[in-house]
């Protein structure tokens, strides 16, 4: 089947161009840019919308298995396929852990059995995620792992991890780790200052994201290993970062869309869907933040989608689960940056497409000719005020629960086939 897009806005996070022209798609791959639609093309009008690539959405909690109750691959791909994201890089923090080739192939076959989208799946780096024993890193490179890690799970032991760095480093396979001084940050549910002091909730210096992050970059320094940090939300963290790309060190670094977009104060009365991990910095870190993944410093921006159950939330402040869902809302939030003038439109698709597919060796995130048909048209301006209720994710917990937002996803497609709109009818 052959479709022609045309009468778009390509937006280009490669060559950084956002102009009008058009798309040939062709067997579920790109054959062609700017040219005359071909004979019996499926002709798709994008009103002079935006064109770009898929998202891929590096860190995302699927329930499955364990907490099916929570999210399903079914519920998290129509999610995703409604706010643009074609790629789905799920985490390893299920239940079981997904630390064994048995585990991470029971995952894939669900996944590719029900999601609309493409879902891959990172590895836990130790055996339960406990930090005591490193898993077969081999095995689940063979069995499909794009990378590892054991997320909010920080290992403490510095032997046990920099023997980890080590087989991945042997292995040429990329470690991804969330910098976090685990004594310090026990217990806290925000950051550390007057507003924190103010409400009586236990807090954190944001000095335990960068103690962590100097820690980590050590061991990479002494391992050579290939290492994401998945959430740099703090001004502190910043100069580390640098100094290790400087260094020549095989360092990339990520953020929530909700870093970069809400602050401390946005917690408000005790607001639990305002519960994050990291807890949500100050106004000082969020623009240094913005600055350093407007500049390339940081590398990805991603959803941290973590769906939690009414039952987790409906709690008082310091008892509730952390974390939001966010696969739907995500491009409308990251939107806020591009009205802000903080970011271009190429710029931030490079961001949640382009450096994470290319992190991770995929064949995503570009529109090149060549490319798989992965591709999302919105429109970046239009207004609504989201319902959580209207969520295709079976958790509702979103900090944008009544919010005024800008962007609308108008069509998703995953390999050339229509899987979120009409736009094919």
């Amino acid at each position: 089947m052959t479709l022609h897009f045309h009468n778009a806005r390509l937006i280009c996070p490669e060559s950084g161009t956002d102009r009008p022209g058009s798309l040939t798609v062709l067997d579920g791959r790109i054959i062609a840019r700017d040219a005359e639609a071909p004979e019996g093309a499926t002709l798709i009008d994008c009103g002079g919308k935006c064109l770009a690539p898929g998202i891929v959405d590096w860190g995302v909690k699927v329930g499955e298995p364990g907490e099916r109750h929570k999210e399903s691959f079914r519920s998290a791909g129509l999610a995703a396929a409604a706010g643009g994201v074609t790629t789905i890089i799920a985490r390893p923090d299920t239940d079981p852990a997904i630390d064994t080739p048995e585990t991470l192939e029971f995952v894939t076959r669900r996944a590719r059995e029900s999601s609309p989208v493409r879902i891959r799946h990172m590895g836990a780096l130790t055996k339960g995620r406990q930090g005591r024993e490193m898993t077969e890193i081999g095995f689940l490179l063979d069995a499909g792992a794009v990378a590892f890690t054991d997320t909010d799970h920080v290992v403490t032991d510095a032997k046990v991890l920099s023997r980890a760095f080590t087989y991945a480093r042997s292995l040429g396979a990329l470690v991804v780790s969330h910098p976090q001084e685990p004594a310090l940050s026990k217990g806290a549910s925000a950051t550390s200052g007057k507003f924190a002091s103010l409400r009586g909730i236990p807090a954190v210096s944001p000095q335990a994201e960068r103690m962590g992050l100097e820690r980590d970059l050590a061991l990479v320094e002494m391992t050579g290993v290939r290492y994401h940090a998945d959430q740099i939300t703090s001004a502190l963290s910043l100069p580390a970062l640098s100094r290790a790309k400087a260094d020549g060190l095989n360092v990339t670094a990520g953020v929530s869309v909700h870093h970069v977009t809400l602050n401390e104060y946005d917690v408000g009365d005790y607001r639990t869907f305002f519960k994050l991990t990291p807890p949500l910095r100050s106004e000082e870190d969020r623009l240094a933040v913005c600055d350093a993944l407007s500049t390339g410093l940081i590398d990805v921006l991603c959803s941290m989608h973590t769906p939690q159950d009414e039952e987790s939330k409906r709690l008082p402040f310091e008892e509730a689960a952390a974390g939001a869902v966010a696969l739907e809302t995500f491009l409308p939030a990251a939107l806020r940056l591009y009205h802000a003038g903080v970011m271009d439109l190429p710029g931030l698709f490079r961001a949640m497409a382009l450096n994470p597919a290319r992190r991770l060796g995929l064949e995503a995130g570009t529109i090149a000719v060549g490319a798989p048909a992965d591709l999302v048209l919105f429109d970046p301006d239009a207004p609504f005020v989201l319902d959580r209720f209207r969520l295709r994710s079976k958790s509702k917990n979103t900090p944008f629960d009544g919010a005024r937002m800008e962007g609308k996803v108008l069509g998703t497609w995953v390999g050339g086939t229509c899987v979120f709109g009409d736009l094919n009818a």
